[in-house]
């Protein structure tokens, strides 16, 4: 890996996988031990919980719960 002139490296798409990053994750850059770590910054979300957090807000209606119950079940 090279640093680049804004500081910035690429961590390999298979070290991300096996680690648990994804897109969007806040991370942290501690030293220890005389050594950098990246670190999630608390604790990381599961795919389904980035799903949610990225359609929270997305969808509108004008249509009561009761509206969309009996779209959905025909009652």
């Amino acid at each position: 890996m090279r640093l680049n002139a804004k500081g910035q490296v690429t961590i390999p798409a298979a070290l991300r996988h096996k680690h648990g990053f994804a897109e969007g994750d806040e991370v942290d850059v501690v030293e220890r031990d005389g050594r950098l770590q990246i670190v999630h910054r608390g604790p990381a979300a599961t795919r389904g919980e980035r799903a949610v957090e990225r359609l929270r807000g997305a969808a509108s209606t004008n249509l009561s719960t009761d509206e969309l119950m009996e779209l959905l079940r025909g009652e």
